[in-house]
């Protein structure tokens, strides 16, 4: 874990660049005041909590009682820190399926069940982020809305393509990668590519066996909905911090805004879509070329956009590294499945 001494120290450098460049300063972040911060932070912690709980549900659906519902809530929120400290495109299923790997369960149903998650809360991501996209087509914020609408709808698109054709085909590694891992690998790069190609088709099997069974589609449509709920309290989190600063916006406005500079921080650019999320949300809000340094500073109180940033990200960041080493990375024994 050792990626975390640089990532989270590179992910403030764009801040710091924002908060020189726009002349923001300590005062002007604690003007937000403490409640509006708090409350801000306690709707983040909503999302991640809906996350755990939409894993925990998906995970016992198909499982049993294994084990708690606090605890698979706790392991998924704080697989999340990975998802904070790199680019955005790595996300946190690994770690999910390497704990409930650890916890006897085969890497085939650990993978169905951590894609699963994932495909629902990008669906639900993704919907809402097509939605901000058409919206600033036509409010006339063109650059905004193609960048939008054209990473929102690859990431969505590629999500769904894959998890329903696995159903219908099985996948291996294409040619190119396998042979690049048995040209460095030797023999040892040959049980590479045969295990990963195993696990794989294993994937796919278990995709057959329950994609199109009446339960897994009652999972989906809940998880959907989860997922839903919990980028809304994501999205309404910046409305009480702009409140803070006397920046007045609507919660469907916020939403919209949030889910924006999400689908541009999911650009594999920096560690966490830092920079990119905060330059986004107030190029979404003012129709604003969201590469253009020259944002106007009156355009948004700069100290909103950050106090929501430290309150959404940088918060959250120790909170589950916490979860993450005391849950997901502990060691535990091998309870008797139900």
């Amino acid at each position: 874990m050792n990626w975390r001494i640089v990532a989270i120290p590179a992910s403030t450098i764009p801040i710091i660049i924002i908060a020189i460049h726009f002349d923001i300063k300590l005062e002007d972040l604690f003007s937000i005041g403490l409640f509006p911060f708090i409350a801000a932070v306690a709707l983040m912690m909503g999302k991640l909590v809906l996350q755990g709980l939409k894993f925990g549900y998906i995970a016992r659906t198909y499982l049993g009682k294994f084990e708690s519902l606090s605890k698979l809530t706790g392991v998924r929120m704080g697989s999340e820190f990975i998802k904070f400290t790199t680019p955005m495109f790595i996300g946190a299923e690994f770690i999910v399926i390497y704990w409930l790997h650890k916890k006897g369960i085969s890497p085939s149903k650990a993978s169905w069940i951590a894609i699963l998650d994932i495909v629902t809360e990008v669906l639900a991501g993704g919907a809402l982020s097509i939605i901000a996209g058409i919206l600033a087509l036509i409010n006339g914020a063109i650059l905004v809305g193609i960048v939008i609408l054209s990473t929102s709808i690859f990431v969505t698109t590629l999500w769904l393509v894959l998890f329903l054709l696995s159903s219908k085909r099985t996948f291996h590694l294409p040619g190119s990668i396998s042979k690049l891992v048995i040209k460095i690998g030797k023999e040892k790069g040959i049980k590479y590519v045969e295990k990963t190609n195993m696990w794989i088709k294993e994937v796919c099997d278990m995709s057959r066996q329950n994609l199109r069974t009446p339960k897994s589609r009652k999972v989906f449509v809940n998880g959907f909905i989860i997922s839903i709920a919990s980028w809304i309290c994501y999205g309404a989190s910046f409305v009480i911090i702009a409140y803070g600063t006397g920046y007045f916006i609507g919660i469907f406005d916020s939403i919209m805004a949030v889910m924006g500079a999400n689908a541009i921080g999911n650009l594999p650019i920096t560690v966490g879509g830092s920079g990119l999320v905060e330059v986004g949300i107030v190029a979404y809000l003012n129709n604003l070329n969201p590469f253009n340094l020259e944002i106007p500073e009156e355009s948004i109180q700069w100290s909103a956009v950050i106090g929501w940033r430290l309150a959404t990200y940088y918060v959250p960041i120790g909170i589950t590294w916490i979860l993450l080493v005391k849950l997901a990375l502990s060691k535990y024994n091998k309870p008797t499945m139900s």
